[in-house]
Formats: C-alpha cells, sequence, structure tokens
C-alpha cells in the first residue's frame, strides 16, 4: 500500500498541479476590495443621511483592509523572494547534490552537483533521478517526506550499489522541501575500508539480500551475488562453522564468521583456510585478522595460543601473557581441551561448539566455543572462534534459579498440606489431652513439649512457602524506623551481653510498602546470622539511608532498574564469608553450622521474603573482616492518609456456642479432631468425609446447617466447588474454609463467596473454636 502511494506521490507525471500556497495566490486580493467600492458608489443614490453614512463608513473599511491585504502580501512575497535567492545560492556553492521539490516530488530547481551527478537524463522528478542509485525509491522518498511534514527533517543512511549514502530532507514550507545527497563512501578517501580488506566480506539484510560485498569477495565469486543463496549452498550461516562457498572455480569450503550489525544486517567474513585458493587469500594471513570485529584465537595442536586478535584480547581481558595454553584462560570443558584440539585437526569427533567460562579473578565471562581446523601437515592448529554469551549464560542461570524456586514450592506446598494435616491433628488432640491435664499433673509438662514442637515444625513450613515466595504478604505503608525501633528490644534479646547492636538512621528516610511482619523475620533472620558468626562478641551494626539509582545496577546475575530506593545494611565484624560458599548461602537447606544448630531456612527465607516484596538483597564479605548484608527496597513516594489506630482488646475464647457445624473433611484424624472440639464447645456438629456425601446431607430441606466448615483440597469436588452449589440453595449460611496449603491458591475462589472466611493449618483448638464462633455470632 505505501508502495502504491509512493509511486503516485514520486511518480513522473508531467501535468502540473498547484499547491495550496501556489493557488492563494493567483486569486485577484482586488476582489475584496469590490464590496467595499460598491458600498461607497450606493451612498451617493441613497437620499437618508444616516443609511448614507453607514455605507460610506463600510465601504471604507473594506477598502483600507483591502490596501492592507495588499501591502502585507508585497511584503511577504519580497521576503520570500529574498529568503529563496539566498538559499539558492547556498545550495549552488555546495558539494553534494540538491533539490528543490514540491509535494509531489517534481523537482523545483537543482544545484549545479545535482546537474553534474544526473546529467545523463532528464531529471524531472526525485523518483527517477533516485532510481538509478537504489531500488524503490518511492517508498523512501515517501517515508521521509512524511516524517519531515511532522518533525521538520528526517535523514536515512542507504546502502546503494556504488555504497553507502545518506538522503536527508528539510521542509521549507508547506509546499517545498530540500533534498540533498550525501556520498558517505568518500568519506574515508574514496575507497570503503572493507574494499581494502584482503578477507572476503559482505554485509547481508534481514532476509539474506546482499547488500555489499567488498572487493576481495567479488574476486572470489567472480562477480556480484544478489542473495546468501547465491554465495553459500548450506544455508542458514553458524559462525565458527565451515560453509560450502560457491566460488567460480566451484564449491569450495571455508571457515565463516558473522558479525551482528544494526537494522538486522549481518556482515560475514571468510576466514582464511586450506580450502581458500592462495590468490583469493593473497595477504590475509593473521595480520589481516587482527582487526576483524570476531575473536579469534590460532591455537597449535599442543594447545598452546599462538595468536590472537585485538577483539578476542578484549573479550578475554588482556590476560593471553606469552607462552598461554589454552586451559590457562578457558575451563569448563570437562576434560583437558588439547584432546578438544587434537580430536579437531586429526578430524575426529564433533565440530559442536562448546560453552566454557574464562578464568577471571574478579568477572565471570562465558564463551561459546568453535574450532576449526587449519595450517597444513607440518604446521597445523586450528582457529577458535568464540562468542560472548555472558549476558545468555546468565539469563540461563536466572532461569535454573526461577525453575529451581518453583519446584521447591511446588514441593513445599505438597509437604505443606500433608505435613500441616498431620501438625494439625497432632496439635489438636494434644490440646485435647491438655483439657484434662492441669498444670500440677505429670504428664503436662510432656503435652506442652508436644505442642511447641508442633509449632515449630509449622514454622518449618512456613520458611519453605516464603523462599518460594508463596506465602501471603499484607502490605502497607512503612517507615523503618519505626519497624526496627519497634524490634529493638527483641533484637538485643537475640543478640546476648558480648554483642553491640548500634542502629543508624537516616533522618529523612523514604516510606516502603511491605509486610511488617514478614519484615521484622527478614532482620531477625540476618541478626541471628550475624550473631553467629561472631562467638567472640563484636558488633552489629543496621543502616537505612535512601538510594538513588541513576542508571541499572548489575551484579550477581541481577539487574536492579533505576529509580529511588530504601537501603537497609546489616554489618557485622564477623568471621566473614568464603567466596566459593557466597552463591549458596540463600539456597534452602544450606549450611555452615553444625547439624542440630540450624535449618539453614533462615536466608532463604529472608530471600524469598524481599523478592516477594520486589527488592534485592546482595552480600558483601570479608575473611577475618566481616560481612555485610545490604537490601533494597522500591520507596513509596505517595502520601500516605493518616488513620488513627482502634483500641484492640482481646478477646476471651468462647467457652459455649449454638448451633449446628456441617464439619467437611476427607482426613479422618483432622476430623476427629475438629469434631471433638466443637462439640466440647456445646455445637452442634454433623460430619461428611467428601463433598459429595455433605450434599447428599444438605439434600434434606429440613436439615437445619447454620455453618460450614470444609477443607479446601478434597478427592472429588473441592471446598469452593461444592459450597457454591450449597450456597444456591441455603444463601445465609457461614463458611469457613481451612487447607494446609497457602491461602494465595485459592483466593481468588474464596473471595468470590460471601460470608466465608479462611483458617490455615494446623490450628489449635481455641484457634478453631474462636473462629467459627465469631463467624455464627
Amino acid at each position: 500500500m505505501r508502495d502504491h502511494i509512493s509511486e503516485k506521490h514520486f511518480g513522473t507525471d508531467p501535468q502540473p498541479h498547484l499547491s495550496g500556497s501556489q493557488l492563494e495566490k493567483r486569486i485577484p486580493v482586488f476582489l475584496i476590495a469590490i464590496p467595499g467600492v460598491v458600498a461607497i458608489v450606493a451612498a451617493f443614490f441613497v437620499p437618508q443621511p444616516s443609511a448614507r453614512l453607514g455605507l460610506l463608513a463600510f465601504g471604507s473599511a473594506v477598502v483600507l483592509f483591502a490596501m492592507l491585504v495588499v501591502a502585507h502580501k508585497s511584503i511577504q512575497f519580497r521576503k520570500t523572494s529574498y529568503a529563496t535567492q539566498v538559499l539558492i545560492s547556498l545550495l549552488d556553492n555546495d558539494a553534494s547534490p540538491c533539490f528543490l521539490a514540491d509535494l509531489e516530488g517534481r523537482v523545483a530547481f537543482r544545484n549545479e552537483a545535482a546537474t553534474d551527478r544526473f546529467r545523463d537524463r532528464a531529471v524531472e522528478t526525485l523518483s527517477s533521478a533516485f532510481s538509478e542509485l537504489f531500488a524503490n525509491p518511492g517508498a523512501v522518498l515517501f517515508r521521509l517526506q512524511s516524517k519531515a511534514q511532522a518533525l521538520g527533517s528526517a535523514r536515512e543512511d542507504i546502502v546503494t550499489r556504488k555504497g553507502h549514502v545518506r538522503l536527508s530532507v528539510n521542509a521549507i514550507d508547506g509546499a517545498m522541501f530540500l533534498w540533498r545527497l550525501e556520498d558517505l563512501t568518500d568519506r574515508g578517501g574514496g575507497v570503503r575500508a572493507a574494499d581494502a580488506l584482503s578477507l572476503p566480506m559482505l554485509t547481508a539484510g534481514p532476509t539474506g539480500t546482499v547488500l555489499y560485498m567488498n572487493e576481495a569477495f567479488r574476486r572470489l565469486l567472480g562477480g556480484r551475488a544478489k542473495n546468501l543463496g547465491g554465495v553459500f549452498s548450506d544455508l542458514p550461516i553458524v559462525s565458527g562453522q565451515i560453509h560450502k562457498v560457491l566460488c567460480e572455480a566451484g564449491e569450495i569450503d571455508s571457515l565463516v564468521a558473522e558479525v551482528p550489525s544494526h537494522g538486522g544486517r549481518r556482515e560475514i567474513y571468510l576466514l582464511p583456510g586450506d580450502s581458500l585458493s592462495d590468490e583469493a587469500m593473497s595477504g590475509a594471513d593473521w595480520d589481516a585478522i587482527e582487526e576483524l570485529p570476531v575473536p579469534l584465537l590460532k591455537v597449535s595442536i599442543s594447545g598452546e595460543i599462538m595468536s590472537a586478535n585485538h577483539e578476542a584480547r578484549v573479550l578475554l581481558d588482556n590476560r593471553i601473557p606469552a607462552g598461554s595454553r589454552m586451559s590457562d584462560v578457558i575451563k569448563g570443558l570437562g576434560r583437558p581441551l588439547v584432546d578438544w584440539v587434537a580430536e579437531t585437526i586429526e578430524g575426529k569427533g564433533t565440530s559442536t561448539p562448546q560453552f566454557l567460562e574464562v578464568i577471571h579473578d574478579s568477572k565471570e565471562i562465558y564463551l561459546q566455543v568453535s574450532l576449526n581446523p587449519a595450517g597444513d601437515a607440518e604446521t597445523p592448529h586450528v582457529i577458535a572462534v568464540l562468542n560472548d554469551v555472558t549476558e545468555f549464560k546468565n539469563l540461563e542461570m536466572q532461569f535454573v534459579q526461577s525453575q529451581k524456586m518453583q519446584a521447591i514450592g511446588q514441593l513445599a506446598g505438597g509437604v505443606a498440606h500433608d505435613f500441616n494435616n498431620l501438625l494439625t491433628a497432632i496439635s489438636g488432640h494434644c490440646d485435647l489431652l491438655l483439657l484434662r491435664h492441669d498444670q500440677g499433673d505429670g504428664d503436662y509438662a510432656d503435652l506442652v513439649q508436644i505442642r511447641q514442637n508442633s509449632n515449630r515444625a509449622a514454622a518449618l513450613v512456613g520458611q519453605l512457602l516464603a523462599y518460594s515466595r508463596k506465602q501471603n504478604l499484607q502490605p502497607e505503608v512503612l517507615d523503618l524506623r519505626n519497624t526496627l525501633s519497634d524490634s529493638t528490644h527483641l533484637l538485643n534479646r537475640l543478640v546476648g551481653e558480648r554483642v553491640t547492636l548500634t542502629l543508624d538512621h537516616n533522618p529523612r528516610l523514604s516510606q516502603i510498602r511491605a509486610d511488617k511482619r514478614q519484615l521484622e523475620q527478614v532482620l531477625m533472620n540476618l541478626v541471628v546470622n550475624a550473631r553467629d558468626a561472631m562467638t567472640d562478641g563484636g558488633n552489629i551494626r543496621i543502616e537505612t539511608e535512601n538510594t538513588v539509582l541513576g542508571e541499572g545496577l548489575s551484579r550477581d546475575r541481577v539487574t536492579v532498574p533505576p529509580g529511588r530506593y530504601v537501603e537497609l545494611r546489616v554489618h557485622d565484624t564477623g568471621t566473614g564469608i568464603p567466596e566459593d560458599k557466597r552463591e549458596k548461602i540463600f539456597e534452602p537447606f544450606w549450611t555452615t553450622k553444625k547439624t542440630g544448630e540450624g535449618t539453614g531456612l533462615g536466608l532463604s527465607t529472608a530471600y524469598g521474603i524481599i523478592k516477594q516484596t520486589g527488592g534485592y538483597i546482595f552480600v558483601d564479605s570479608t575473611i577475618g573482616v566481616g560481612t555485610t548484608f545490604s537490601i533494597l527496597i522500591p520507596s513509596h513516594d505517595a502520601p500516605v492518609e493518616f488513620v488513627p489506630t482502634p483500641a484492640v482488646f482481646e478477646q476471651p475464647v468462647p467457652t459455649s456456642g449454638v448451633g449446628v457445624v456441617l464439619l467437611v473433611e476427607d482426613e479422618a484424624p483432622v476430623r476427629a479432631f475438629a469434631s471433638r472440639a466443637l462439640r466440647l464447645r456445646g455445637f452442634t456438629v454433623l460430619e461428611a468425609d467428601c463433598a459429595e456425601a455433605a450434599l447428599t446431607m444438605l439434600a434434606d430441606p429440613d436439615l437445619v446447617v447454620d455453618l460450614f466448615l470444609t477443607d479446601v483440597i478434597m478427592p472429588g469436588k473441592d471446598g469452593p466447588t461444592w459450597v457454591r452449589e450449597a450456597l444456591a440453595v441455603r444463601p445465609d449460611t457461614k463458611v469457613v474454609f481451612v487447607s494446609g496449603y497457602a491461602e494465595e491458591a485459592f483466593g481468588e475462589a474464596q473471595k468470590s463467596i460471601p460470608n466465608s472466611v479462611f483458617l490455615p493449618k494446623p490450628f489449635s483448638l481455641n484457634e478453631l473454636t474462636k473462629t467459627v464462633h465469631n463467624q455464627l455470632h
């Protein structure tokens, strides 16, 4: 469609067209004065004095206005003529071809350079002038002129048959445009740099069209090819691989290197090898490869690096001293690199590229390395083509980490469901036993220990859910200084007397949006780890400050986007963390503590909470000096409305209740505990082991039920599904959902059911009865 429009606008239609401004100039200005003259003449024939005076005033005003218009247009015409003469005089002295053309692309003026450049043709339109330079000029001209109409000017670099040109356009007024053609190949002394290169090189477009081919490549092929299919017989091109080149003398094999360029273009080079003729590669020794934009190594059969070009030295951070072996700078193959080199030279094995890591002290560099045999029988060697895949590898590691967390999340969810059912039964029956024992009983302490350890087990499952980001956060706008102040008393008790805890706040600290309870858990985990790292005592310093990132911060395979953050740092003077262990400290169950001293979930929990909050956590450590954990949380800039906190009165646990409860639970131990607990409080309990049994009971219209107490995940119909069916007939019935899974797994389903609340497993006797009582009363 665009091509059709462009051909219409920039065609060779010889018929003249008038633009809006040209048509306006041809309208006789004196026509405006005719009504005024008529009014003045008519005034002499009107007998009434008032009417005569009115006609004279009207006519005089109209005539005066016409005279002003004529004067204004005369001044404007003189200014335009002068500006046009100045512009034309400037263009005449321009060494580049310049054109003045109208909206339709018809040429109104061209300078001397344009006349010399296109003197072999009768240049009437821009489209015909540029048709010899590049294909489909109408589309290019239409695109540039549309942009110039909107922005005032536009330009574009175009690859032509004779080199690169830059076509620019400036809007003069609404009807005229100045076009300028600049030859970019002349900037290098009249010869393209690639033409002076002895290596065959070509530039291809996104669709495989050959845009440019240097002299060495044209000499090799015996002419110029239009697309890659006329150059290679085994497409697609893979950088660092051997490809078959369709040369003038026949099909030959050559090592190919490809470099991506802007706009989807690709620069393709043929590297020296035995298969290319000496004539085609004359002068293409290792010195010619030096300035190639492809990292290359020349490696002997013994693994020694014989040469490295500029790009390879830069990529390897200039860590290739004389006499270096390939294994001194690259690792990760899993077997000696010299064996891989020898197999490549002997033609054994496969030529599959390998992903390897550069040996470096301070940063990670990953390479895709392809080996290709070269040299002769006396001096065999390989050419190693290197591709920097560090970014790709980092993305892969992030994906693996994400998959690991997802797997742990699924595991945690399954464990939470089954484990919490067991804990509910254990702690629930423990509560029933405690009702029959007072504190003076010998079994009372044992029962308390059982309940306490059940709670610890439930907290362990909660930490797993936190690491996998499957917990439920209740975010609120916080001032981190207040949160830390509220936790100071507890933290001082945690660190003990031999460790000094100090706080250092920014007085103008920004606010954040986070779950206060979970943030306190993160702080407590970090402080406990800092305390354990200082067995002989020391100092723990907690600092807060505002941080503004003007550009992204990249570290630890993570990029922190620019923005405003609140930074929380926990610094200790402990033993420090070895470098080889820092990458593992956030993994679940990994710990340096002895068996029984830690679960290995403290830092992994902190990591999960911070990531779920939208923040970032990093660690810096020096052996023998100390460790600093840094947390970045996005600042919350929205104004905070002050809402007075209502006084909270602890409600006593109800000792009796009234109502009929339908208990639906597939786990028999949990169902037994819940029914006994509710009956002890005075509720009438009806039991069902599945949703289908519950619906069968509710089919009796005479059955009165005040509350549904149901598990969420059950064989057959789940809790929300059967509850919706039951509420269609009994809309006023209250609902309590219980589950060992995290609430977010079915939060939307639960929120869509009216008069419903959620009670997570494991729950105690008091929590169960209090929840049911509050729903009914």
